[in-house]
């Protein structure tokens, strides 16, 4: 295992800008998986020193590896960089299903346990940590998180006829009140870099904190290691061709911003927010429709929510994308104590269980 450089990973040079030319099995890749991101993660998401290429000395054909997370727990485990701060889905970083493999066979031979925090529940990932962990360790899978998605045809080219009347009156009532504001206008940032894309990204970043994330003090705008991530993560993004940064202005005030990318045929939503002063010109719901019909529009597979469900996911889609969490343990010291630490966490879970039910049933 190598000192990690942010450059280094697996086979990215032979990865096309709408991301690699293999899919898992038509979920396609996330975009935590391609150069761009994991890049900006190295460089913001890991601490100094606990940033570990793996992968260079083992795969074939002049393979450069994948940056990993050696975590600060007892004992160390190896994860996705960024995966527990930002909380999206993610996997192993692999161009061809023999990268992939070879990745795989690598994590098998060091001494770490490896935690993948939510993986899409089809990838191929875990097929091959299973075959290169076999007579040498132990893969465990358990269900996860999944992930909001709308499946696209021409039908969502228009989303509001996917609503009843009395929704399409609210949006049309929304829209009534921004053009009484001064005019309502959307716009969708696709070849914007530099200063130009700083300050939009300023007043995305203002939007956001108006927002009840402001509030909790979670926001990108307050945030000291999120909003540097997303920044330069959002100048990369850029420059391979795939970010979206879309806003919704009242009067030519920003009032609704999305932070997303357009990767691997499929629409992909990052951030959210809106100004809670514009509340009654609906800019989240607004902004929503006006991306759903862009990326309907061209022809796009599908519009993928990331994160996790929650009730605003739900007025625009009840379907998940499944995710399983991933842990693989090599037969070592650090992944036998890793072991048993996860059945001694698994065992108290489970008791603890127990008794809340038999204490509610005694009651």
């Amino acid at each position: 295992m190598d000192c990690a450089d942010t450059g280094a990973l697996i086979g990215e040079e032979d990865v096309p800008a709408d991301g690699p030319r293999s899919e898992h099995r038509g979920i396609g890749t996330l975009p935590t998986q391609q150069s761009p991101w994991m890049q900006s993660a190295a460089r913001h998401l890991a601490p100094r020193g606990a940033l570990q290429t793996v992968g260079s000395e083992c795969l074939p054909l002049g393979g450069r590896g994948m940056p990993m997370l050696q975590t600060d727990s007892r004992p160390r485990r190896l994860s996705l960089v960024g995966a527990a701060l930002t909380g999206e889905p993610g996997d192993l970083a692999w161009v061809t299903e023999a990268s992939l493999d070879a990745l795989a066979q690598c994590l098998a031979q060091q001494p770490l346990a490896v935690d993948l925090p939510r993986v899409p529940a089809n990838s191929p990932t875990v097929a091959a940590l299973k075959r290169a962990f076999a007579g040498r360790g132990l893969v465990h899978t358990s269900v996860a998180e999944g992930t909001p998605f709308i499946d696209l045809d021409g039908s969502w080219g228009d989303p509001h006829l996917k609503f009843n009347a009395g929704r399409r009156s609210d949006f049309r009532r929304g829209e009534r009140h921004a053009e009484k504001l001064g005019g309502l206008a959307f716009e969708l940032h696709e070849r914007t870099d530099g200063p130009a894309l700083d300050r939009l990204l300023d007043e995305a970043f203002a939007v956001e904190a108006q927002s009840w994330k402001g509030e909790a003090g979670s926001a990108l705008l307050h945030d000291p290691v999120l909003g540097p991530f997303f920044r330069d993560y959002a100048h990369a993004a850029m420059r391979a061709g795939i970010l979206r940064l879309a806003l919704m202005r009242v009067g030519g005030q920003a009032v609704g911003m999305q932070l997303a990318v357009q990767t691997a045929q499929r629409f992909w939503l990052l951030k959210i927010g809106y100004d809670h002063r514009y509340a009654r010109c609906m800019p989240g719901n607004l902004l929503m429709l006006h991306t759903i019909a862009h990326a309907a529009r061209q022809g796009l597979r599908s519009y993928e929510f990331l994160g996790s469900a929650a009730p605003w996911t739900l007025d625009w889609t009840q379907t998940l994308r499944p995710c399983v969490r991933v842990r693989a343990y090599p037969a070592s010291v650090p992944g036998a104590l890793a072991l048993a630490q996860d059945l001694l966490a698994s065992s108290r879970s489970r008791l603890a269980f127990l008794w809340s039910h038999v204490r509610g049933r005694a009651a």
